[in-house]
C-alpha cells in the first residue's frame, strides 16, 4: 500500500503545528474551510451573510477537496476553522501532534461515503476476495481511506495486494470512469459519479452495524479557539439554527436553492445529496452518543487501524483532549 503521501503531509503537519501567538487573540477576520458538493444548511447561512452579522468580522469562505488539506492549512495559520472535516482526517492530524480540537458534529452521513467497483468486474460481497490485485483511488487519510480499510478487513482482502493510489475523490471518479482503476472510494458528488460505472459493497446501514461510522466535524486550532470562544460559540450557534431551520420541511423551498448555489450543484442533485444525511442538535451531540464518549472512542479505534495499515506511525493514548464541548455548550445558552 502506498502510504509515502500520507506520510509525508503527517510530518508536514508536525513541523507547522505552532498556532497563533497572543498578539492574534481577538480576531478581525477569520478564514473557514469548506466542502463543494457537499450540500448542508449552513450553506443557507453562508449566502445570507447570517455568521459575518452574528459574528461582527469578515469570513472568508475557501473551499478545499479534502479533510487532510483542511488540517494543514490549519497547522500553517491560513484557516481558523473547518466545516464538516472527517473524522479521519482529524485523528491523523491529531495522532501527528497538531493540536485540533472538535467543535461540534457537523454531519453524519454513512450512505454518502463509500467505495464503487467498476460494473464490469462483476465483485459484490459474495466475491469480494476477488479485489486482490486491484486498483483503487482513495484520498489517504480520510474518511473514505478508512472505510475502504475496515471493508477490506471484513471481506479478508490482503490490502498489501492491491495498488492503492492516493486520489482526491474528483479524481478518483475521473478515473474510475475512465477504466484507469478498479475501484474508487470517496464520498458527495464523486460518489454519485463513480456509482454511473460500478457499484457499492455495502450499504451505509450494512457499513454501520460493522461499526464503520461515518461523521464530519466542525474543527479548530485549540491555541485560536481558546482566544476566541466567544466567536466560536457564535459561529456553532449560527450552524445549528440553520439545521434547525432545515429540519422543517416548510423552509426547504427557501432554502434549498440558496444551499445549491453554494454548493456548486443543480437542486435535484442537492436535494438527492442532503436526503442522506443526518444534522444532530446540540443536545444530541452533547449525548453519550456523540461527544460525551463515543467519538473519543471512535477516534481510538481509528487511529489504530491506521497504524496496523502502516498509514500512520502511532496513535494517542486517548483523545479526549481532541473534543472541546465548551464552546457548543455556550451557543445553546445563547
Amino acid at each position: 500500500m502506498r502510504s509515502k503521501s500520507i506520510k509525508t503531509t503527517l510530518a508536514a503537519l508536525a513541523a507547522s503545528a505552532t498556532m497563533f501567538s497572543a498578539s492574534q487573540a481577538v480576531a478581525q477576520s477569520l478564514t473557514v474551510a469548506y466542502f463543494l458538493e457537499w450540500p448542508m444548511p449552513f450553506e443557507y447561512a453562508k449566502q445570507k451573510g447570517t455568521y459575518e452579522e452574528a459574528l461582527g468580522v469578515d469570513i472568508n469562505w475557501v473551499s478545499f477537496d479534502s479533510g487532510v488539506k483542511m488540517s494543514a492549512a490549519m497547522a500553517s495559520g491560513d484557516v481558523q476553522l473547518s466545516v464538516s472535516q472527517g473524522m479521519p482526517p482529524f485523528v491523523v492530524a491529531t495522532s501527528a501532534g497538531q493540536d485540533l480540537q472538535i467543535l461540534d458534529v457537523a454531519v453524519s452521513y454513512a450512505d454518502n461515503d463509500n467505495c464503487v467497483v467498476r460494473s464490469e468486474l462483476e465483485i459484490d460481497a459474495s466475491n469480494a476476495d476477488e479485489l486482490a490485485g486491484k486498483k483503487v483511488a482513495v484520498p489517504l487519510g480520510t474518511a473514505a481511506h478508512y472505510g475502504f480499510l475496515k471493508q477490506m478487513d471484513h471481506f479478508g482482502v490482503d490490502i498489501s495486494t492491491m495498488d492503492v493510489v492516493d486520489m482526491d475523490p474528483p479524481d478518483g471518479a475521473a478515473a474510475i470512469a475512465q477504466g484507469a482503476v478498479d475501484m474508487f472510494c470517496g464520498w458527495g458528488g464523486s460518489l454519485r459519479r463513480a456509482l454511473e460505472h460500478g457499484n457499492v459493497l455495502l450499504s451505509g446501514e450494512e457499513k454501520t452495524e460493522l461499526g464503520i461510522l461515518v461523521f464530519d466535524v466542525t474543527s479548530g486550532p485549540a491555541g485560536w479557539v481558546a482566544e476566541n470562544g466567544d466567536l466560536v460559540a457564535a459561529f456553532l450557534k449560527v450552524t445549528a439554527e440553520a439545521n434547525a431551520m432545515w429540519a422543517d420541511e416548510a423552509n426547504r423551498a427557501e432554502m434549498l436553492p440558496l444551499i445549491a448555489k453554494d454548493a456548486g450543484m443543480d437542486e435535484d442533485a442537492t436535494m438527492a445529496t442532503i436526503a442522506t444525511f443526518e444534522f444532530p442538535t446540540i443536545e444530541e451531540q452533547l449525548s453519550e452518543n456523540w461527544l460525551n464518549g463515543t467519538a473519543q472512542t471512535y477516534m481510538k479505534e481509528v487511529a489504530d487501524v491506521f497504524v496496523e495499515a502502516g498509514s500512520i506511525d502511532s496513535a494517542l493514548d486517548t483523545y479526549d483532549n481532541a473534543v472541546n464541548t465548551g464552546p457548543l455548550q455556550t451557543s445553546g445558552g445563547m
